[in-house]
């Protein structure tokens, strides 16, 4: 069950990342629904895979490869709902080939045993991926924007540009994902310092130091905006930078911990 699953969620992620790459490209008319269905149902299928690998019978399996495959879920699932508000569709091209990697690399991987664990750790895990998937989707807008810029200044108005939204919807619906992603990565920085004895233990400092980095990070952001009205380049050039710290943290130490010590 678990191979059928996730093969048939690549497959269904994969036809709406090369149909919405059509669609941009401007060889592909359909309606836009037409994406969105086929990603949902792509969604439904992962989230049966995700089920089973995340539910073992000894607790948990929390290891490396699961969850990368719920953050993809949770970045396609924070996509999915968003284009319903705004015609961001073309984040499609980005977020279901990374869903269907993840996915993939799960599988090809295997199950790993699972862990129990205790109410405030799951809380803390729970707001940390929360947080990551939130700052993934962040990034991926602030690439759009990034083109976007590049692509007015050099007065160029079709093919991608032309089915953005507006500069300014575009500069807000970062700004928003970064606040949401700052309040959910204070959370999970507050849990953790309540249920880990010692946060600064060693196979959890690289972790800890580099959340606070890229918290600090966020908040120079928001605060230059507040105060600075920073905005554009200067945005995207943060928010990829912030991400970077992030990344480093969440599966950075991670991935030494379970793959190479």
């Amino acid at each position: 069950m678990l191979a059928i699953s996730t093969l048939v969620a690549v497959m269904l992620y994969s036809a709406a990342g090369i149909l919405q790459w059509q669609v941009m490209r401007g060889s592909r008319q359909q309606p836009r629904y037409f994406n969105q269905l086929l990603g949902v149902l792509g969604l439904c299928s992962h989230t049966l895979a995700l089920y089973i690998v995340l539910h073992q019978p000894d607790g948990i399996n929390l290891s490396f490869f699961s969850v990368s495959s719920l953050i993809s879920w949770l970045v396609a699932s924070i996509v999915l709902l968003s284009s319903l508000r705004q015609n961001i569709d073309n984040l499609f091209i980005g977020v279901f080939p990374m869903a269907a990697i993840a996915s993939l690399a799960t599988l090809a991987t295997g199950v790993s045993d699972g862990k129990i664990y205790s109410g405030g750790v799951i809380a803390h895990i729970l707001l940390s991926i929360l947080a990551y998937s939130i700052f993934t989707v962040a990034t991926l807008q602030a690439i759009l924007l990034s083109f976007q810029i590049t692509a007015l200044k050099q007065h160029h108005t079709r093919g991608l540009v032309s089915s953005l939204p507006p500069l300014q919807t575009m500069e807000c619906l970062l700004f928003e994902m970064v606040w949401t992603g700052l309040v959910l990565l204070t959370a999970a920085m507050v849990t953790g310092f309540i249920v880990f004895e010692d946060l600064f233990a060693q196979h959890l400092v690289h972790k800890t130091a580099f959340s606070i980095c890229a918290w600090f990070l966020y908040a120079t952001l928001l605060f230059g905006r507040i105060s600075f009205g920073w905005r554009s380049n200067t945005a995207v050039r943060w928010t990829i930078a912030s991400f970077i710290t992030l990344a480093l943290g969440f599966f950075g130490s991670k991935m030494v911990i379970e793959l190479l010590i």
